[in-house]
């Protein structure tokens, strides 16, 4: 329970750091585009292997400016690699528990693993470390993630996913692209469809990445992620419940040509598991 007292402490001290730093006028704003991105480390998690996995977010200070900062020096992780998987499109406002990163388990209490990311004139940091105070698990996960304080479900284990194809796909624009997964979960949390009656869905102005009400009313759902990628990619449907094979397929189009990485996400509200697949986007042929 200390890992939890922490993270819930850093979201709050982020948002304390929006009021603090602006004029009395600019912290009762809605700033739509502008503003910068801040990385968040919301903790970190051990593995059987003796290894450890921080785990990283970020708040999007946007509510509208959805930016795309490549992997390079304004988007990096010291020491190197400078490239640990992380996105290079945010969505907007708080995003929690985005995508881990995996250290030696001789990375020591004292080194930290920083996340560097500049927008809008400004470069913020997140400073990952193997403190005990952030250690995490499913408990804390779930009151972060909102689906309540209760205890219990301590055998629950991660949901499963894997793409239905290959991870390495093509089109031509203005085509567009179907892609399936095969997901599975062991059932707990077990689903709950009076969940939406007791809570609010995010509206179109609360672009949220993974909601854990999504997936309550199954216990299982797959949202998809514009990950990495210059253009705008929409999917059809975005967030998907799976059929009885345990297959979700959405449909995807793209707005330019490029190198994309799109991303489909198991969610059973506690835990999360992705999986990525690379499209590449060719122009459209010219007529004759």
């Amino acid at each position: 329970m200390k890992g939890h007292s922490r993270i819930v402490g850093a979201a709050g001290l982020v948002a304390w750091l929006v009021v603090s730093l602006a004029t009395p006028g600019a912290a009762q704003e809605r700033w739509n585009r502008g503003q910068n991105i801040q990385p968040v480390f919301e903790g970190w998690e051990r593995n059987d292997d003796g290894s450890f996995t921080m785990v990283f977010g970020y708040l999007n200070r946007n509510y509208q400016e959805q930016p795309v900062v490549p992997v390079g020096p304004n988007n990096f992780f010291e020491p190197g690699p400078a490239d640990r998987g992380q996105p290079t499109h945010f969505y907007n406002r708080r995003q929690q528990f985005v995508f881990e990163v995996r250290v030696p388990a001789d990375w020591g209490r004292e080194q930290d693993l920083v996340w560097a990311v500049t927008h809008n004139g400004r470069t913020d940091r997140a400073f990952g470390h193997l403190w005990p105070v952030w250690e995490i698990d499913n408990v804390v996960r779930r009151q972060n993630r909102g689906t309540g304080f209760a205890q219990g479900y301590s055998d629950n284990q991660r949901p499963s996913i894997r793409l239905a194809g290959a991870d390495q796909l093509e089109v031509t624009l203005p085509d567009t692209l179907e892609i399936a997964v095969l997901a599975g979960d062991d059932g707990i949390p077990p689903p709950n469809p009076d969940i939406l009656k007791r809570t609010l869905r995010p509206g179109p102005k609360m672009q949220a990445m993974v909601s854990p009400r999504d997936a309550a009313t199954t216990g299982l759902a797959v949202t998809w992620l514009h990950w990495r990628g210059a253009g705008e990619v929409s999917f059809e449907p975005r967030v998907l419940t799976l059929d009885e094979q345990g297959q979700a397929v959405t449909r995807v189009s793209f707005s330019a040509p490029g190198t994309y990485v799109l991303q489909a996400v198991a969610d059973d509200t506690v835990f999360t598991t992705p999986v990525n697949v690379t499209v590449t986007v060719n122009p459209q042929v010219a007529a004759p």
